[in-house]
């Protein structure tokens, strides 16, 4: 940065500074605590280190730090100095209501709008009674000694207020750390001091403020403030520090390699929307609307009591006859009377089966594959093996001679394919599948995770959608979990981490049955960039 000006004798140089004048102006007017120099100058004292060091760098300033403890206030103090210590809260209560029972204070505080958190209560009492501002009857108490109690409160409020101000001189330090008042805290005090050269060159006049100019246009020279500004240099021989590639995110890559797993198998993928009708998601699955999945507690609900629609007429009256009495299925159904306009409330969906109804019912009997790939919403607390947002990877096996154990050999591929390992199965319940089952496999840490639930949709459910003489395998799999494996981590929220160390740093989650699977033969690791 250009910052010296020659006068016309050639003699001493003028230094021009862009923004550090405003500090040597309070260092020379024997201000030399970097503290009280950023208040006088109305700044942050950490956005003047910067300042500081180039000041050190031209041999201006000279810097000492010396750390040392101070007390500061404790959050809860600052709370207090605004609305008021609990005794004090307390006495203005007592002055309103004369005697009150120990456990009426926070109604009456809520009545009398002098807020009260219920901790507070024995504190403000505590402290009253060792002023002496209050006598006690039985379990009530009244205000005895205003006096006292002001007399108190002042005291206290001066000790924090002095704290605040950074002062410790006639404070009890003692008192206010039991009453986690005030705490000690470590802190690197800044002194400056004004260097030869600094005095010197100040004495001749020769330190003057200049602006920083980094682009010059034709404004700046007509007016002529390119005299008395600093233009900042720019060094073009310098080397451009070198970029890393983009890296896509490894949990959406290997959503990518899912992908392309499933469609090397004959699948085809299947959309569905994010805002669904209950119809889809619950009832067309023979889902029962007073089933506990379908409350608050397990679902996401649009606001405002909007309602989709649905143009078939026929298709919601097979759905109510199903659940209602189990219509020519051979079922008793649910045995109760089907509301439609509970089957056109709006979710967010809680699983993708509601992706493979719709298609079910659009693209009714034949010989076909599908899956579907996307997100669900359900209420959970996020932790590291739960999030109320993730993926779901759903799939549909149709056609007249498809069994069980069609599905049970999917799960088995799909844990060779991605090397998941041994897969263990045992019997499960869902309303729209029967047999149903769910799969295992073992993480590294987390032991066995359940990632392959599955089973056969129920004749209820397939001929409310208009299919008869087809069967159906399906499954809902946890994809999160089974990329925890792959990934090798053992916290569902680095799937969704921004973390670009992490991203560069992870590798890539390329299963590998697409290195040595056939068809894919050539794809060595060296292509593949592994």
């Amino acid at each position: 940065m250009k910052e010296t000006h020659f006068h016309a004798n050639g003699q001493a140089p003028e230094i021009l500074l862009p923004r550090q004048k405003k500090i040597l102006d309070a260092l020379l007017q024997g201000k030399n605590d970097l503290d009280e120099i950023a208040r006088t100058i109305s700044t942050k004292r950490e956005d003047l280190m910067r300042d500081i060091e180039e000041l050190k760098a031209r041999g201006l300033i000279e810097v000492q730090r010396e750390e040392r403890e101070i007390t500061v206030l404790t959050e809860e103090a600052k709370r207090y100095l605004e609305t008021g210590l609990p005794e004090e809260r307390l006495a203005r209560l007592l002055q309103k209501t004369g005697t009150i029972k120990r456990g009426e204070i926070l109604e009456a505080s809520k009545r009398l709008g002098i807020p009260f958190l219920q901790d507070e209560v024995q504190t403000a009492i505590t402290h009253l009674a060792r002023a002496k501002a209050v006598t006690f009857i039985n379990d009530a108490l009244q205000l005895s000694s205003p006096e006292n109690a002001e007399q108190h409160v002042s005291k206290v409020r001066k000790m924090l207020q002095s704290i605040e101000k950074g002062e410790t001189r006639s404070v009890d330090i003692d008192y206010l750390k039991k009453r986690k008042l005030v705490e000690t805290r470590k802190q690197t005090k800044i002194y400056l001091s004004p260097t030869a050269k600094l005095l010197s060159l100040n004495e001749m006049g020769l330190i003057r403020e200049a602006e920083v100019i980094t682009e010059l246009t034709s404004e700046i020279i007509e007016s002529g403030k390119w005299k008395n500004a600093v233009f900042k240099e720019f060094d073009l021989s310098v080397e451009i520090p070198a970029q890393p590639f983009g890296k896509k995110h490894p949990y959406l890559e290997f959503l990518d390699w899912i992908r392309e797993i499933l469609v090397s198998m004959g699948f085809e993928e299947m959309k569905g929307p994010h805002v669904e009708l209950e119809l889809w998601n619950f009832d067309a699955l023979f889902q029962a609307q007073d089933h506990p999945a379908r409350e608050i507690h397990d679902t996401y609900f649009v606001k405002g009591g909007l309602l989709g629609s649905v143009a078939d007429s026929e298709l919601l009256k097979r759905i109510a006859s199903v659940h209602e009495n189990g219509w020519t299925t051979g079922s008793r159904g649910w045995g109760y009377k089907w509301d439609p306009r509970r089957a056109l409330r709006l979710i967010l969906r809680t699983q993708t089966t509601a992706v493979s109804a719709r298609t079910l019912y659009s693209r009714g009997e034949g010989k076909y594959m599908c899956f579907s790939l996307d997100r669900v919403f359900r209420p959970e607390n996020l932790d590291a093996k739960h999030s109320m947002e993730f993926y779901q990877l759903e799939g549909i096996i149709v056609g007249p001679q498809v069994t069980f154990r069609n599905l049970l050999g999917f799960f088995q591929e799909m844990a060779r394919r991605l090397g998941l390992g041994e897969v263990k199965v045992k019997p499960a319940y869902f309303p729209f599948t029967e047999p149903s089952v769910e799969g295992f496999i073992k993480h590294p840490s987390l032991g066995w995770i359940e990632v392959f639930p599955g089973g056969m949709f129920r004749p209820e459910m397939l001929s409310a959608l208009g299919l008869r003489n087809v069967n159906v395998a399906a499954w809902g799999i946890g994809i999160d979990r089974i990329a925890m494996t792959v990934l090798g981590i053992d916290d569902i929220r680095l799937l969704f981490a921004q973390d670009l160390e992490y991203i560069k740093g992870s590798k890539r989650p390329i299963p590998q049955s697409l290195i040595t699977y056939p068809g894919t033969k050539n794809m060595s690791g060296s292509d593949r960039n592994i």
